[in-house]
């Protein structure tokens, strides 16, 4: 089953339902990332399945999106998963 997309991470102060279906793809792109090897657009194409030859401003926007919505929870919303 893939997972819808956005072309941008609904914001909140807490984990969405969102986060907690794409938490994966979150922990790729963090992983890719700190790698300084891949670049957006292999990042894009292969985590996000967005190709930004064809659509590069989707590309683009979704993956910042994601990446700063990964960086967030791995800074602050983290404290949600182990909350009792």
């Amino acid at each position: 089953m893939k997972l819808e997309l956005s072309a941008e991470v609904p914001w909140s102060d807490s984990l969405t339902a969102y986060d907690k279906e794409h938490f994966t793809i979150y922990m790729q792109l963090l992983d890719a990332a700190a790698e300084e090897e891949a670049t957006e657009e292999e990042m894009a194409l292969l985590i996000l399945g967005i190709d930004s030859a064809c659509e590069p401003e989707r590309a683009k926007k979704a993956l910042r999106s994601h990446l700063d919505r990964a960086s967030w929870i791995l800074t602050t919303g983290y404290k949600e998963l182990f909350a009792s």
